[in-house]
Parts: structure tokens; C-alpha cells; sequence
């Protein structure tokens, strides 16, 4: 057997599925195409997580477009970040170029052009299914990473959390969150110390300025209430498609740590919400975070264990992660550990610097005799990829250079009319559009402050009134002693009795 038939059969063996899969492309030895040699990924191991990783330009997106038609025409929803706004178009059929008949030619797989129900999801004024969520939602780890608290700061807003939990608090917006800092610091400061020790002035001050910031960029838009149901992330239109959940980022791509930490915000919602599904041979849902490593920059500890910890635990309750990024070394090692499937494109050697990370990601890949993997990672074509999956038994698969399918949907933005109709259809656009204010901390708070204020003042009154009203020592009305005064002394005394009885009679 020569070397072409032997890689082949290891493919073919190596990607066989018994059950329900998806297809990345064919597998390609030196340079070449193998017709129908599949790639395959089952399915049932989509919840075990992935990477997909690249440098710019060469073919992450795609590869993140081709992977959820896939999911979404297995009947697996999946969420969404569309940061440069080309993702939108998975909404409509693609187009049949001549170079894309070429391509699937080669891996021996017919193309056909589909589109994808489409939910438009926004954090901000963007048209589109707007997501909320409480600031307890968040959570001061969270929160603390939003507003760049450092550890100091990040234990006091923990301290207030506690309180509000304590005293049961709803803490919905970011001005119930104010008042809360307010009352602390103020009003309550007496009862908050007793409890729950001395917080510092300096501190507090410095997170009141810090949710000034956040409020004039917009953030109270997604503070509050109706909060976002996660369930709504996993519906299936009426023939069985998963619903592609696409969060529109495009006006908000300055603002990175907002729409990272919200993506956090929701796994750890999903998390928390999700009942336990054990082995399932599809994931209830699929979460594609693009731009992985605006989640992993300046992370605290607190905030990294929790991410490792959710990425470990979630995939049985049927959620799959995968991430989207540049560089791989941008993944913890804790987490990069979780993760099954891994697409890797092309990286660029361009410094010392970028060499080293390309030998360090080539071991992350099992060892193949068919390839050098660090010289692999740096000669790849647009659209190639370097693919390792887990089988149906969860064991590595062997390691293949891929040439990757097309998108069977528009690579390219939905026109501002297609927007309009999507969301005119939608009915999670008219479920969210209503703003609801109930009671919460805010409302609490200030009954209790002015009661408290109230009180203050009828005390302050009471006091005036008794330092008007009260007799002075100057009065020609004497207090009475306990004593007896000098003039009954006189009045009583033996002496002035006697000269009185004695003018009497002279009187007499």
C-alpha cells in the first residue's frame, strides 16, 4: 500500500460515523485534494467544545458560517457574534461562483445554496431583538470586569451584592446599583458597617464615576428588564432548522469589553439555567464567541476559574462553546484542554515572537507522519485548515489538512430592507421590545431614605422646639428646687413670725 492509499484509509477509518455528522470538507496530502475523503464530525460530540482559529483573511468566518448551516439544518440552534457585520447574510442563499463548483468539485461534495431562520439580536439601538439582562444577572465578577474595578474595588461591589441578597434587594439597573452605593455610604452607612464592616469612601466614589462612564455608553440599554430568556435560543422553525442567533455588534465594536462580558454573562446564564442531559446525540445549543480573546484579556483569576469551570461542566447539559480568534494562545491552556474539535488556519511568522507560537501551537496537535505540523501552520492556502475532532468514542481523530467546503449561504451583509423584513417577522422583536420598571432597590431604597430623612427632620424639630420653649434661669418664674428657697426660710422662720404679731398689736 502506498502512501496515498494508507492516509486515506486512516481519513476514511479515522472520520467514519455511525450516526448523524456534519461535513468540514475533504482531506488533502501534499498539496492535493482527496476526492470524497470527508472530514466528518459527529454530531453527538459537538457539545465537547472547539476552536476555531486563523490569521486575518484566511477563512475563519467562513468556516464559522459553514459549520452553523450545518447545525442549524440538523435542527441545532446556535448563538451568534457578528462583530464586522458579514455573518448577518447566513439569512439568504448563497450565490454559485465558479470558484466555489471548483472547490467542492475537488472534495467530491455536490454545492447547493441555502439560507438559515435568522433571529437578529442587538445590545444596542440597532433594530433587532434587544437583549437585556439585571445587574444581579451579572453578578460582581462580572460587573467588576465591565466597570475595570481592581481587586480592592471588586470586594467592596461584592460587599454590596451580599447586602442586597441579604435584605432581598433586586438589583435590575444600573441606578438601583447607584443607590445601593449611595445608601451605603450615607443613609445606611451605620447599619451597613455593623453587618458588613467599613467599606472605604475612596472606593465607592471611584465605582460611581466608573458606572457614569458605562451609562454614557449607552449601558443602561441592556441593564434591566425584560430580561433575556435563554430558552428563546433554542427554537426550531416550523421544518425542524435551528434558529441562528445573531448577535449584531457592529456599532459597538469599540466597546469590547461590554459585548465580551455580556457573551459571559449569558454562557454562565445558560449554565445556570440548563438541566443536566447527559450524553445526547445532538446539542440542545451551540455558542460561537468570536474575537475569544477580548474574553480572555486582563481576566482576573476569579473570572478565568469561572469560565474553565463552565466550559468543563456545560457540555452535559447539551451546550457546546467554541471559540473564534486569531491566535490560539490566546485560549488558556485550561481551557484550550476542553476543547474537541479544533479548526486551525493559517498563522503568519512575521517575529521571533510569532515563530515561537507557532511551535507551541503545532504541539497541540497529534503527532502525524504525514505531516510537519509547524510548517504546515504557516503554508496553508485561504479556506485550508488543519483539523483534529474527537470520534463517536471521544478518542482524538488523526490529524488532516482540510480543504474546507463553502458556505451554502450570501458571505456577504443583509441588505437594510432584508434587516427590516427579519425582524418585521420576528416574534422575539415584539416580545422584547417592551421595558418593564418594577419595583426594585431603587424604589426600596428611597422609601427607606426618606423615611430615615423624615425622621431625621421630626427629631431636628423636636429638638427646636424644646430649646425655644424651655424656661430660662432668667425668668421670673423659679424652677422648682429640691430644696427650699431662701425667701420660705424667711417667711417661716420663727423670728419674722414674731415681728409680724408684734406690729399687729401695736396696730391693734
Amino acid at each position: 500500500m502506498d502512501r496515498k492509499e494508507a492516509f486515506t484509509e486512516l481519513i476514511n477509518q479515522g472520520y467514519s460515523c455511525k450516526g448523524d455528522s456534519i461535513i468540514l470538507g475533504g482531506a488533502m496530502l501534499d498539496g492535493v485534494t482527496l476526492n470524497n475523503t470527508y472530514i466528518r464530525v459527529p454530531l453527538k460530540t459537538m457539545n465537547r467544545h472547539g476552536l476555531i482559529a486563523g490569521a486575518t483573511g484566511t477563512g475563519k468566518t467562513k468556516t464559522l458560517q459553514a459549520i452553523t448551516e450545518q447545525l442549524s439544518e440538523k435542527g441545532v440552534p446556535v448563538l451568534v457574534m457578528d462583530v464586522k457585520g458579514d455573518l448577518s447574510g447566513i439569512a439568504m442563499p448563497g450565490e454559485e461562483k465558479p470558484f466555489i463548483t471548483e472547490r467542492h468539485a475537488k472534495i467530491g461534495l455536490p454545492y447547493s445554496t441555502k439560507g438559515c431562520p435568522v433571529e437578529l439580536l442587538t445590545l444596542s439601538k440597532q433594530d433587532g431583538v434587544r437583549l437585556r439582562a439585571t445587574v444581579s444577572e451579572f453578578g460582581p465578577v462580572l460587573l467588576s470586569r465591565i466597570l475595570d474595578l481592581n481587586d480592592t474595588q471588586g470586594g467592596v461591589l461584592a460587599v454590596i451584592f451580599k447586602y442586597c441578597d441579604d435584605k432581598g434587594l433586586p438589583l435590575l439597573d444600573l441606578k438601583d446599583l447607584k443607590k445601593i452605593i449611595q445608601y451605603a455610604t450615607e443613609e445606611g452607612k451605620e447599619e451597613f458597617e455593623k453587618e458588613y464592616g467599613k467599606i472605604s469612601p475612596a472606593s465607592t466614589g471611584i465605582i460611581l464615576r466608573k458606572i457614569l462612564e458605562l451609562e454614557q455608553q449607552d449601558a443602561e440599554l441592556f441593564f434591566g428588564e425584560i430580561s433575556f430568556d435563554i430558552r428563546d435560543l433554542m427554537r426550531r422553525d416550523r421544518n425542524g432548522n435551528g434558529y441562528v442567533n445573531i448577535i449584531r455588534l457592529t456599532d459597538i465594536q469599540d466597546k469590547p469589553k461590554l459585548f465580551s462580558t455580556f457573551m459571559l454573562c449569558l454562557l454562565a446564564e445558560v449554565y445556570n439555567e440548563m438541566p443536566e442531559k447527559g450524553d445526547v446525540e445532538k446539542p440542545e445549543l451551540v455558542i460561537f464567541i468570536d474575537e475569544a480573546h477580548l474574553i480572555f484579556n486582563e481576566a482576573s483569576k476569579a473570572l478565568l476559574n469561572q469560565i474553565e469551570t463552565i466550559v468543563k461542566l456545560i457540555r452535559s447539559k447539551g451546550i457546546g462553546v467554541f471559540f473564534v480568534t486569531q491566535n490560539p494562545m490566546d485560549v488558556p491552556n485550561e481551557v484550550l484542554a476542553q476543547l474537541g474539535l479544533k479548526v486551525q488556519h493559517a498563522l503568519r511568522a512575521f517575529t521571533a515572537i510569532d515563530r515561537k507560537a507557532i511551535k507551541l501551537t503545532a504541539e497541540n496537535f497529534p503527532v502525524s507522519e504525514y505531516y510537519k505540523t509547524d510548517e504546515v501552520l504557516t503554508s496553508l492556502g485561504t479556506g485550508e485548515a488543519l483539523v483534529t475532532a474527537l470520534n463517536e468514542k471521544g478518542i482524538p481523530t488523526p490529524l488532516a489538512v482540510t480543504m474546507m467546503r463553502a458556505p451554502m449561504s450570501r458571505m456577504d451583509i443583509l441588505t437594510p430592507e432584508e434587516i427590516s423584513s427579519i425582524n418585521r417577522n420576528s416574534e422575539l422583536v415584539r416580545k422584547y421590545s417592551q421595558v418593564t420598571d418594577r419595583e426594585s432597590a431603587y424604589e426600596i431604597l428611597t422609601k427607606k431614605i426618606d423615611r430615615i430623612r423624615k425622621d431625621a427632620e421630626e427629631e431636628m424639630r423636636r429638638k427646636e422646639y424644646e430649646k425655644t420653649y424651655r424656661p430660662s434661669s432668667r425668668t421670673t418664674t423659679p424652677r422648682r428646687r429640691t430644696g427650699t428657697s431662701p425667701v420660705v426660710k424667711v417667711l417661716t422662720s420663727a423670728t419674722f413670725i414674731r415681728g409680724v404679731l408684734g406690729i399687729l398689736k401695736k396696730v391693734m
